[in-house]
């Protein structure tokens, strides 16, 4: 099964993107901070990180770049997931290393789709 961490300190949207996915067939992993997120890849390689670029405990330019010095997550698909306007999710995803960026609030009828053009065959 496909393991998804989603780093999201928001717990209806973490709530409504675990329904999404776990729909979809994906198995889900909620953090709700960037040192849970960390930890949550630490114990388990996931096949793909979502992770919301404003957390309460650090701005997600760090997230990623533990995420990246993380054994195993140097290719693991790491997707900013943000509400900030695109053009500058875009541009600051882009500077942290992310592989894309998906915008919030999600339609939840293309979602787990969104999500699944990043996975690496």
């Amino acid at each position: 099964m496909v393991s998804i961490v989603v780093i999201e300190d928001e717990p209806q949207s973490a709530r409504l993107v675990q329904i999404v996915l776990k729909r979809a067939g994906f198995e889900v992993i909620w953090a709700e901070d960037g040192e849970g997120g960390i930890t949550c890849t630490m114990n388990r390689i996931p096949d793909l990180v979502l992770v919301d670029l404003g957390l309460p405990d650090m701005d997600g330019q760090t997230v990623v770049a533990m995420l990246r010095q993380q054994p195993g997550m140097a290719t693991t698909p790491i997707v900013a997931f943000t509400a900030w306007p695109i053009d500058t999710a875009t541009e600051m995803a882009e500077a942290y290393g992310c592989d894309g960026v998906i915008s919030k609030p999600i339609d939840t009828r293309t979602f787990a789709q969104e999500v699944s053009s990043y996975l690496r065959s």
